[in-house]
């Protein structure tokens, strides 16, 4: 069932400006990395911090009497009753305050969001492109994994068929309930073969072996262990896992809580991190997750029990005393020298493959700690943190923990213009919100359709390929055909639905002659829409889309769907701002200016051929301006956090290739879905032949500030 809108006049002044011509499936790397402004209004010139060779984000400080009294006056309000937190007096007071001053502008300085003290302006970027390394190892070592399983069950399945008879089967089941027993009976056995159970599963966790991939090829951010505010991490940011602030450099231990600088640091490394004259060890980060039954979490003031005496297996409980030493020790330091420490929460998610997801919430300071007997009756140490003030408000409290944005129904959503634009079509109902406009108005009249529409004068391949001969879902990437034609491999691991393990030139995917099921995990990109999705109003870019769910890397999010046209049939005078060029084989050969991703795909011989015959020339393409799906609202970023995909299924003509959307990052939930259009800038020009510009308000830290 298809609906038709009736078309009503757009009351946003902002949209009725120049549309660009085409939209491309790759960003032309000519223009990359250019950045323009469009009449900029004038600002407040505001003095950039400057950054340290390890990173460390550090500001130009004056220090006066006024201020240091005041900070005084604070520290000793602050101080505890608690015999082991009284300090020196004298000079080394004085010299706590200066320091006390310090650190606080340095936290004043990550408090606004956007104008984090970044002197490095692609710190944004740095962080973005080492998440997406991080999960491209991530998603290969899934893959190789995925692949030692399946050799492991055709082998079984051999060994089975193999057998000389039942009894042996017997005997060797009898064998292992010997070992059991055995094992259950001597206590040192049982020790020793959890231990080399448990380095068997560390050496099947896809997470570390990222980790050291990335340190074995100096991949990893920041090496040096940053104090304060850090480079491109804003308060609100999410990671998947604890793997991801490893690489990054946010917090340097995937399982420890707290991240500290040990004694041992070298006297260059106390020196490039200004750190000369403090006493060590010095905490950096924490983790709240839960493991500690003592934590007491409200949420601007939290009492954090130090690390050790836990019992590792996961049930929360102590079982030994615990000693003021390493992390522990560096929490004390800190609160005695002032020293702010990053907070990092951690909340259940079904979507991360720990099952959390760990949010940043700012900066803390220790102002109070103690040892008492917990409740399992061991001594445990506490540290009060305080959140600094003035920083960007928590999101944890909001978003993740009470989902408190994020509606449970669609009678729950503010701003509800229609309850599902698909009208049915999609397994999940696509809704609609429009909280800008006043009287709020549904996006103008076009029909809203599942499957691509084909014009008359087009002429799709009937004959689909022979495909593989693979049973139920495909598992053996060394015999099956189309594993064969994505580079020996199958292009999507089984994780989350799917996700895509890397970008490539093009990806071929089981098609109607293959002997798999629709459950095969080659088929992934077939099985429609899989996450809860919105399509909304925006303030200066018309309409867009987001999820409610978070999003894993890798994932498909939909196909660009329309009519598929020839470019020698479009209107040049027509609005074609929903035209999407099918370039797949331009962006394969990396033809003007195209950033090539032709990677490992092996191609067929006859499309080999196509491609040396390929010119710049693109003859097909889709326009979703009449009819379409989702997909012709996704807007435009300059940072975007999904990328263009050409796969073929049902054919192996190029040029008539599916046009995916798939996940570049982990998308956490109400973040705006969004792709590089790739428009050459000052490609555009008007009747007269002039060239036309149009302001780009994507809001991205690297924004070219024009769409073309």
């Amino acid at each position: 069932m298809v609906v038709l809108y009736e078309v009503q006049p757009d009351s946003r002044s902002d949209i009725d400006t120049e549309l660009p011509i085409r939209r491309t499936s790759a960003r032309l790397k000519t223009v990359g990395a250019k950045k323009y402004t469009v009449s900029p209004s004038p600002t407040k010139k505001r003095k950039a911090p400057i950054s340290s060779k390890s990173g460390r984000v550090e500001k130009i400080r004056t220090i006066n009497t006024d201020r240091l009294e005041e900070c005084a006056g604070a520290e000793n309000s602050a101080a505890g009753s608690d015999p082991s937190e009284k300090s020196d007096t004298g000079r080394v007071e004085k010299k706590q305050r200066i320091r006390k001053v310090q650190f606080k502008e340095d936290a004043e300085v990550a408090t606004h969001g956007s104008e984090a003290a970044v002197a490095d302006s692609t710190a944004y970027t740095k962080v973005i492109e080492t998440l997406r390394t991080f999960n491209k190892h991530y998603l290969h070592f899934i893959q190789e994994e995925e692949n030692r399983c399946a050799r492991q069950k055709s082998e079984e399945k051999k060994n089975v068929k193999n057998s000389k008879s039942k009894e042996e089967e017997n005997r060797c089941a009898r064998q292992k309930s010997k070992e059991k027993k055995s094992v259950k009976k001597d206590s040192k056995s049982k020790k020793k073969d959890k231990s080399e159970d448990c380095a068997k599963k560390a050496s099947k966790r896809p997470d570390l072996k990222a980790i050291t991939e990335m340190m074995n090829t100096g991949a990893i951010l920041y090496t040096e262990k940053i104090i304060g505010a850090f480079p491109g991490i804003d308060v609100g940011h999410q990671f998947f896992s604890r793997a991801e602030m490893v690489v990054v450099g946010f917090h340097n231990h995937w399982l420890n809580g707290i991240d500290y600088i040990g004694k041992t640091a070298s006297a260059g490394r106390k020196t490039s991190m200004n750190l000369t004259g403090y006493n060590l060890p010095l905490a950096i980060s924490i983790v709240l997750s839960g493991q500690y039954e003592d934590d007491v979490d409200n949420c601007e003031d939290v009492v954090y029990t130090g690390q050790g005496g836990n019992d590792l297996l996961g049930n929360k409980r102590q079982i030994s005393d615990q000693v003021l030493k390493r992390g522990n020790l560096g929490l004390k330091n800190c609160m005695e020298q002032s020293v702010p420490i990053r907070v990092v929460r951690g909340h259940k998610c079904e979507n991360s493959y720990v099952k959390k997801v760990y949010t940043y919430d700012g900066l803390y300071t220790v102002v109070k700690y103690w040892a008492e007997k917990g409740v399992s009756g061991f001594t445990v140490y506490k540290f009060r943190l305080k959140r600094v003030e003035g920083q960007p408000s928590m999101t944890t409290k909001e978003v993740c923990f009470t989902r408190g944005r994020i509606p449970k129904s669609i009678s729950e959503i503010r701003g509800m213009v229609c309850e599902d634009i698909t009208r049915g079509l999609e397994s999940i109902p696509i809704p609609v919100t429009n909280l800008v406009d006043d009287p709020p108005i549904m996006p103008p009249g076009f029909i809203y359709i599942k499957d691509m529409k084909i014009s008359k004068n087009i002429s799709v391949p009937e004959i689909a390929p022979s495909g593989c001969k693979c049973k139920g879902t495909c598992t053996d990437h060394t015999s099956c055909a189309c594993a064969k034609l994505n580079g020996g491999d199958f292009p999507y691991v089984h994780r989350e639905g799917g996700r895509l393990v890397a970008a490539k030139g093009v990806v071929f995917e089981c098609g109607p002659n293959c002997g798999c099921g629709p459950k095969c995990v080659n088929r992934t990109s077939q099985s429609g829409p899989r996450f809860r999705l919105e399509i909304f109003r925006t303030p200066k870019k018309g309409w867009g889309v987001r999820s409610w769910d978070y999003i894993p890397s890798g994932s498909p999010i939909c196909e660009y769907i329309g009519l598929l046209r020839k470019t020698d049939d479009l209107d040049p005078a027509a609005d074609n701002s929903y035209v999407f060029d099918i370039d797949c084989l331009q962006t394969m050969k990396g033809m003007d200016g195209r950033e090539s991703r032709l990677r490992d795909v092996s191609l067929p011989s006859y499309l080999q051929k196509v491609g040396e015959d390929a010119t710049e020339s693109v003859p097909f393409c889709i326009d979703a301006g009449k009819t379409g799906n989702f997909a012709r609202f996704i807007n435009h970023s300059c940072q975007p956090n999904l990328f263009v995909q050409c796969m073929l299924n049902e054919h192996h003509d190029i040029s008539l290739a599916r046009i995916m959307l798939i996940a570049a990052d982990n998308i956490p939930p109400l973040k705006e879905l969004t792709y590089d259009y790739g428009y050459a800038l000052d490609s555009v020009m008007d009747a007269e032949g002039n060239v036309k510009q149009m302001a780009c308000y994507c809001g991205a830290e690297e924004c070219r500030k024009r769409l073309y």
